[in-house]
């Protein structure tokens, strides 16, 4: 259960926000915007290869999804840019 607050410091209401921005900018390539409607899509759907009727398994899988999908998203976004949308949202 200490990955939890990891998670929500990853998903922060900041992080969340650049994101957004990075999602909406066009020197971001397409296939790294193609990862955030994935993972909302994963999270949606109803099929899941874990149920999460099982305890902490289920919720586990989910988790997994949004930590590794937001990780792949910063890294495949264009680091100077990343840069930019930090520096706006700190300021």
């Amino acid at each position: 259960m200490y990955c939890l607050p990891a998670l929500f410091r990853f998903l922060s209401f900041k992080r969340l926000r650049l994101f957004w921005r990075l999602f909406r900018d066009r020197r971001v390539p397409w296939y790294a915007k193609a990862l955030l409607p994935l993972m909302v899509f994963y999270l949606a759907k109803p099929l899941d290869p874990i149920p999460d009727v099982i305890p902490f398994l289920g919720q586990l899988d989910d988790v997994v999804v949004l930590a590794v999908g937001g990780w792949l998203f910063l890294r495949l976004c264009p680091p100077e840019v990343v840069r930019e949308h930090r520096r706006a949202l700190e300021g």
